[in-house]
């Protein structure tokens, strides 16, 4: 035993992980500059090495890691499975486009009895579902007001400076048309500073799946199918220890379904330890509308497979993700023999010092993404360790439990299901 111990030691342990952005329009090299970043910090913390190089696999985007930890040689390919073009394409749409857009969505959310059963799990992701309506109705509020006060000035310039006839109406109407463009002007300005607001962005977000009432869009099925065929290759390929599949915020749902569709299919009979990783997921957004057939059915499934190990992270910190709530459970599709997911807590008030929780305490965008990055309290959640580490994800979790003030009963008005 001695003897097989040292020789698992002094062997490399390999590792693939495929990664699912959420709702996102950015190339897809920012998240290996953030997990370059990131990994450097969390390396001079916890005291292990680690290091990028340029990938070594046959996918689109992604990086080589190279680390030291445990008294262990890794080596992790990280792929990045792109669906920001279908974010981009479905973000363009004209301000008047994007107003109406927010009418369908409130309307659908609130019709269906959706937004009020998601306002009984956490408050804060539906706060920030109603801040993008909120923010653009200001906008379009400021922009009235605009419009309005510059054709009411160009009025009094015509009144006090002409008499009355054809010349002051006509003068009037330029009035008018003056305060549109300048209306429009203002709308305009708000929307190239999305990047500070992110109404339009959330907008766009929350819009995308609630156009379809909760259906997958027919471009994401086929990116769906996709990133599938890319996982069957790589467990078929069988050169590594472990596949693991991290889905963040909107990519959880996307990843659900993916693993359903791959298990369904059949694995290969030998073949690498199968890991799920879902980080500040948003499912409920989805699996609550009336026509989410698809995810609530593979939500059902894959909670009771055992061949993977699920486990959802997430921090009530975090006010854009439904934290400590378990996705399968809450959606109203929990198998009688459910096994996953394993809900814990990251636990930003911890994990993060108190100047550091300070720090980013109120920047919800940049909190969503610390799942990502390193913590300098760092306790059982390592980003890092958990994909460039020795263990795979069932070890490493085998004897956490979950947290206990989870959200851990069905709440979801539609609870309908596909045949598998």
């Amino acid at each position: 035993m001695g003897q097989t111990q040292q020789s698992d030691q002094q062997t490399t342990y390999r590792r693939r992980v495929f990664y699912i952005p959420g709702y996102d329009p950015i190339h897809p090299r920012r998240y290996r500059e953030l997990y370059r970043k990131e990994s450097a910090l969390q390396a001079g913390i916890s005291g292990y090495d680690i290091s990028l190089k340029p990938k070594r696999t046959k996918g689109l985007y992604g990086w080589h890691v190279d680390a030291r930890m445990d008294g262990r040689d890794v080596a992790s390919d990280v792929e990045v499975l792109v669906w920001s073009d279908i974010v981009r394409d479905s973000m363009s749409n004209t301000i008047a486009a994007t107003y109406v857009q927010l009418m369908r969505t409130a309307w659908t959310y609130i019709a269906t009895g959706a937004l009020g059963r998601l306002m009984k799990l956490r408050k804060g992701p539906v706060i920030a579902a109603l801040y993008p309506v909120g923010m653009l109705l200001l906008q379009l509020v400021l922009a009235l007001l605009l419009m309005w006060g510059v054709a009411h000035a160009v009025g009094l310039v015509a009144q006090a400076a002409l008499p009355e006839g054809a010349l002051r109406s006509g003068l009037g109407l330029i009035g008018w048309a003056a305060g549109l463009a300048a209306g429009y002007g203002l709308l305009n300005w708000f929307r190239s500073k999305d990047g500070k607001f992110f109404a339009y962005y959330l907008m766009h977000d929350y819009a995308y799946s609630a156009a379809s009432r909760g259906a997958n869009p027919p471009e994401l099925e086929a990116r769906i199918a996709e990133f599938t065929a890319l996982i069957r290759q790589a467990l078929e390929a069988n050169d590594c220890e472990e596949v693991l599949i991290v889905g963040h915020s909107s990519g959880a749902h996307v990843g659900v379904s993916v693993l359903a569709d791959l298990i369904r299919a059949g694995l290969p009979g030998k073949r690498p330890a199968l890991g799920f990783l879902s980080l500040g997921q948003v499912v409920p957004m989805v699996s609550f509308l009336p026509d989410a057939h698809r995810l609530r059915a593979d939500l059902h499934y894959l909670a009771a497979r055992d061949e993977l190990c699920w486990v959802d992270v997430s921090a009530p910190g975090d006010g854009c993700a439904f934290a400590l709530c378990d996705p399968v459970t809450v959606s109203g599709v929990a198998p009688d023999n459910k096994r996953w997911p394993l809900v814990f807590s990251a636990a930003f008030t911890q994990t993060l010092s108190p100047a550091r929780w300070k720090e980013l305490r109120w920047r919800f965008f940049r909190l969503h993404f610390q799942y990502l990055c390193a913590f300098d309290q760092v306790a059982d959640y390592d980003y890092f360790r958990i994909t460039a580490g020795p263990f795979p994800l069932a070890e490493r979790y085998r004897d956490r439990q979950p947290s206990k003030s989870r959200i851990d009963h069905a709440v979801s008005k539609f609870t309908s299901m596909v045949s598998a």
